[in-house]
């Protein structure tokens, strides 16, 4: 199956779990759905979706406005960058209610496509979730693979408060990852633990899983055993399982495809290297070169073999 197609299929099936639940987004249920992200959605007794207008101001607005009414929301979005439109409301309007009774009284979710596939133009590229979460101080989740998807839809999508969800488009027609184990994840589903090995640990972030999914395969093929864990938050989150590992492999490799420069991934490495002796650290990030804004293929590429040689 698909990414696109398991995650679709899970938000269906919490959709129709919820009643008087208000779904909306420009061609949410017209056209391509979003890519199929939205597709064959259907809501449960006086529930409504709405093909709404391309106004993403008004549009955050409207949900916190439904929240503070006690009627439950999901927008919605074809494109994380034009949520910067709407910041205004993630900040000062999010900020008169986040301590109040409408806070816990309903359920308030966006949900926008990060465009990180490439070849999508200057308006269609910005890939810096974490930038949204920590100007608003909101919590944000990334889904990268079956059992993170999972977790994050099910408990969170509609769940009492306020989130953003976001979903890569480079992965949209990729098979569906499905990790053989899911060891640990934290109480705010920020952290996801996939493998225990004793000789290297390996922490991904934003939508990065996919390349550290498959360096920890080429790794225990040449007889690396690593620990391998996904971080789910764009921004700081606890890090003491993470750090318990680094503390026993002595080696850490760092993986964050964000193009943001204000990086999760730095206030962990800050920690480990505060706290850890380490014998080896890699760190892998996005180099933002001045051609970012001319069409490019958008990838990050990771030199496995490099890699290898270097722990060996």
């Amino acid at each position: 199956m698909k990414y696109i197609e398991y995650i679709n299929k899970l938000i269906q099936e919490e959709v129709l779990k919820q009643k008087n639940l208000i779904v909306y987004g420009q061609n949410i249920a017209a056209g391509s759905c979003l890519g199929g992200l939205t597709k064959n959605l259907q809501v449960e007794e006086n529930g409504k979706i709405i093909n709404s207008t391309n106004s993403e101001n008004s549009l955050c607005g409207f949900g916190f406005g439904m929240m503070i009414g006690g009627i439950p929301s999901i927008f919605f979005m074809k494109q994380l960058d034009f949520l910067l439109l709407g910041i205004d409301h993630l900040t000062n309007t999010y900020n008169i209610i986040r301590n109040s009774e409408y806070a816990t009284k309903s359920s308030f979710t966006i949900m926008p496509i990060t465009v990180d596939k490439g070849y999508e133009g200057p308006q269609s590229s910005l890939n810096n979730f974490g930038d949204f979460c920590s100007i608003s101080r909101t919590t944000g989740y990334t889904i990268t693979n079956k059992m993170d998807a999972e977790k994050i839809i099910q408990n969170k999508l509609v769940s009492p408060g306020f989130r953003i969800i976001t979903v890569s488009q480079r992965l949209f027609k990729e098979e569906l990852i499905e990790p053989d184990n899911l060891l640990y994840t934290n109480n705010d589903l920020t952290v996801f633990q996939y493998d225990d090995g004793e000789m290297v640990t390996i922490v991904c972030f934003n939508f990065s899983f996919p390349q550290g999914y498959g360096l920890s395969k080429d790794l225990k093929k040449n007889k690396i055993h690593s620990s391998l864990f996904n971080v789910n938050s764009p921004v700081e989150t606890n890090w003491s399982k993470i750090i318990e590992s680094v503390l026993k492999t002595k080696k850490l490799i760092v993986i964050d495809d964000s193009k943001s420069k204000n990086l999760a991934c730095d206030s962990l490495i800050s920690k480990i290297t505060n706290q850890c002796k380490l014998n080896k650290i890699i760190i892998l990030k996005r180099e933002i070169s001045a051609e970012w804004l001319n069409p490019n293929s958008d990838e990050m590429i990771i030199d496995y073999k490099k890699i290898i040689s270097q722990l060996s």
